[in-house]
């Protein structure tokens, strides 16, 4: 299949519907950090691009909202045909120009304070992160606290980054400012906002 076909193929079936659904399932998963949200297999993106990064991209991203890829996804022609041509968000050239950030290898990523954090007056014009997970459970566990969680919530997503837990202590100490996470694992997707505390990470 050339890369014109693989672009146009694999959105979404029932765009306005499908798109509700994702966008309902994410503000769900930000409103109740650590709850994981099903959802079903709505995008059939080119890899390595999930079919869950895929459908939160499209629910997402627009023409006004530049989106980064990590080295993974940016080496890949057909992954920026597809994005390019179903949500028509343009690339940013840098993390910090970013306001979704698609992470194919997040054990690789950047470092968190290298993205967007907005600013005092307007904190949301910081990058959400799309992390592609394996899971939701095999993992470290993180327990999490702060607004939306009645005492603790846990979630183990594997392969985060390298010392995600005191990056994310800084990302919180920069609150109203700082990046929110969505975990997009097959079928699957939980949210890490910035006012979720982590507390502890067992080995």
């Amino acid at each position: 299949m050339d890369i014109a076909t693989q672009s146009i193929d694999g959105g979404f079936a029932e765009p306005v519907f499908n798109a509700q659904a994702v966008f309902r399932a994410i503000m769900d998963a930000m409103a109740r950090p650590g709850t994981v949200q099903p959802l079903p297999r709505l995008a059939r993106p080119p890899v390595p691009l999930s079919a869950t990064a895929g459908a939160v991209a499209l629910a997402l991203c627009d023409n006004d909202t530049p989106a980064w890829l990590d080295p993974p996804l940016q080496a890949e022609a057909p992954v920026k045909a597809w994005l390019g041509f179903h949500t028509g968000a343009p690339l940013a050239n840098t993390p910090a120009d970013a306001h979704f950030a698609l992470i194919a290898n997040p054990k690789e990523m950047a470092a968190l304070d290298g993205f967007a954090q907005g600013t005092q007056e307007y904190p949301d014009r910081s990058t959400t992160l799309i992390l592609l997970v394996d899971d939701l459970a095999s993992g470290p566990s993180l327990l999490l606290e702060g607004p939306g969680i009645e005492k603790t919530s846990m979630i183990a997503p594997p392969g985060m980054p390298r010392h995600f837990v005191e990056q994310w202590k800084q990302n919180n100490q920069r609150f109203p400012r700082g990046v929110d996470i969505i975990l997009a694992a097959p079928g699957h997707l939980a949210c890490l906002p910035r006012t979720t505390r982590i507390k502890t990470m067992e080995a």
